[in-house]
């Protein structure tokens, strides 16, 4: 696949999984479905491997930064975001999130030496401001709630979680891990230790019969982990985790179109500017190729 068709593979999944997110709310304690959610992921994929005869077997060492990136990525990242959008709304998660694409510029900068790219910073910035802007009332409403700065800081934590799991994968695609193997592996070991989490917590682990929750956990599994996360580290193994990150920034917008197709959302000056502002920092992100990127 191009690029181009991984980035909106990605975006387009992602920005739908705000709504399926939500419907995981319930007897099922948030941990609890991530963990169900990867474990049933990580096994599939596993399962696909074996039949077509991909390599199952990698050194300890291997295996090591594979569990790494799993709890990293799959798991602290995804406890924090489905506990911060218990706390606080949808908007606020989207805005500390979408600061994860300067995590990912100051990390590919710090650990791989990757060039600060004028275009790339501008892009970062002026897709956050948009960002910011689209989710503007939900901003200002849920930061007048109890719990909205324990929210926010678990949003950040997960954002921080991300950036650090997106430069462990960009290293192990640089040492030559397979896609699915990594997303397969990393799943599992994100599962184990998201449930191992909940037993020390003392969580229990039921399981929600609801065709509710059943769509959204076979969503979630199959669309938001399985082929997104399959995409994204695609497109983050070719153009690198400082471009690939902002990612995360387009995916509100995907959320706020389908909210205004679906749910009546009432478009407002500051909603237009915004969704403007981040197409404006896609093109700025996204304009420049890299060597082999088509």
């Amino acid at each position: 696949m191009s690029s181009l068709s991984l980035y909106l593979i990605s975006v387009l999944i992602w920005g739908s999984t705000w709504f399926a997110i939500t419907f995981q709310f319930g007897p099922v304690p948030p941990a609890v479905s991530v963990a169900y959610r990867f474990a049933l992921a990580g096994s599939t994929l596993v399962a696909w491997a074996a039949v077509k005869g991909l390599r199952l077997r990698f050194p300890v060492g291997d295996h090591l930064w594979l569990a790494l990136q799993g709890l990293l990525l799959f798991g602290i990242n995804y406890v924090c975001v489905y506990l911060a959008e218990t706390q606080i709304t949808s908007g606020l998660v989207a805005v500390a999130f979408s600061l994860l694409v300067i995590l990912n510029i100051a990390g590919s900068r710090v650990f791989f030496g990757t060039p600060l790219r004028p275009g790339i910073l501008v892009g970062a910035a002026i897709g956050i401001i948009g960002v910011a802007l689209v989710f503007l009332p939900e901003i200002r409403g849920g930061a007048a709630t109890a719990n909205a700065q324990f929210g926010v800081a678990l949003a950040l934590v997960g954002a921080v979680s991300a950036s650090f799991g997106n430069l462990v994968a960009y290293r192990n695609f640089a040492r030559g891990l397979p896609l699915v193997q990594q997303n397969a592996f990393g799943m599992l070991y994100g599962a184990v230790g998201v449930g191992a989490y909940a037993l020390v917590e003392r969580q229990p682990f039921p399981f929600d019969g609801s065709a509710r929750y059943l769509f959204s956990l076979a969503y979630l599994t199959l669309f938001g982990s399985i082929v997104a996360f399959g995409a994204y580290l695609a497109l983050l193994g070719r153009i690198g985790a400082d471009r690939a990150g902002y990612v995360t920034v387009a995916i509100p917008v995907v959320a706020v179109l389908l909210s205004s197709l679906f749910e009546g959302l009432e478009w407002r000056p500051s909603l237009a500017v915004g969704v403007l502002l981040c197409v404006a920092g896609n093109v700025a992100v996204l304009r420049g190729k890299t060597p082999g990127e088509k």
